[in-house]
């Protein structure tokens, strides 16, 4: 496999040697326009023979091709092993070595998940509907181990300033979740400022994990790394991979 891009992001955790995970960012592509440069979705405008250009580049960094998922910002969680491709869910498990599990985001939030064993790893696309549904939660039991031995890792999604929202997403969280109103700051009348991040490490803790890393980026705000649906709803996505290796 080639060598990594050094624009892209390999999350500092501590996951076992054996797992390995990174996230790209905009640099290192084809497209161009709103979706430039490394587009990784198909489904967004961008020129399909295209985004398959930028997904070799992808898999030349990869064991394997990964499992792409149709994601539906819902919590089915599938394992990778038996998963048609463009399956729907949200959430996906691998136990098989060199099985990759891949998520594409452009706000929401990455949360990636191993065992301290490198016996299973785990990655969800966590949006406030997912997030709110169960994903984070579905995504840990189907690892059917301990959640006192997983470890977790949030990647970049959209901050706690930029990250605008109506009641519905905040009585999504009140009252089913404990504490949840801390993540919520009063943006205007009726609307508010939602931390995906700070929900997200709620949640995780929650379902018993102890230790969580990432977390502090800002896709809408860092326009040069990162896509945000939010800031230009005509954009690309970016991707997270997890795998045993």
């Amino acid at each position: 496999m080639s060598a990594l891009p050094r624009e892209w992001i390999v999350p500092d955790w501590s996951a076992p040697p054996n797992v390995k995970a990174f996230v790209t960012t905009r640099a290192g592509g084809a497209s161009r326009g709103p979706f430039a440069s490394l587009n990784l979705a198909t489904r967004v405008g961008d020129d399909p023979s295209t985004v398959e250009r930028n997904r070799e580049i992808l898999r030349s960094h990869l064991p394997a091709d990964p499992l792409w998922l149709q994601q539906v910002h819902g919590a089915e969680v599938v394992d990778v092993e038996s998963a048609r491709p463009m399956v729907r869910a949200d959430g996906a498990v691998a136990r098989t070595r060199r099985t990759v599990c891949a998520a594409l985001t452009a706000d929401c939030l990455p949360v990636l998940l191993a065992a301290r064993d490198g016996s299973v790893v785990g990655l969800a696309h966590a949006g406030w509907r997912g997030m709110s549904a169960g994903v984070i939660e579905n995504t840990v039991a189907q690892m059917g181990v301990s959640p006192a031995e997983i470890v977790a890792w949030l990647g970049p999604g959209i901050g706690p300033r930029a990250y605008e929202v109506g009641p519905d997403v905040y009585d999504a969280f009140i009252p089913a979740m404990t504490g949840a109103a801390t993540a919520f700051s009063s943006a205007s009348e009726g609307r508010y400022f939602a931390d995906l991040y700070q929900l997200a490490r709620m949640r995780l803790a929650a379902a018993g994990i102890k230790e969580v890393g990432g977390g502090g980026w800002c896709t809408y705000s860092d326009s040069e790394r990162f896509y945000s649906y939010r800031r230009e709803r005509v954009t690309g996505r970016f991707a997270t991979v997890i795998w045993i290796d």
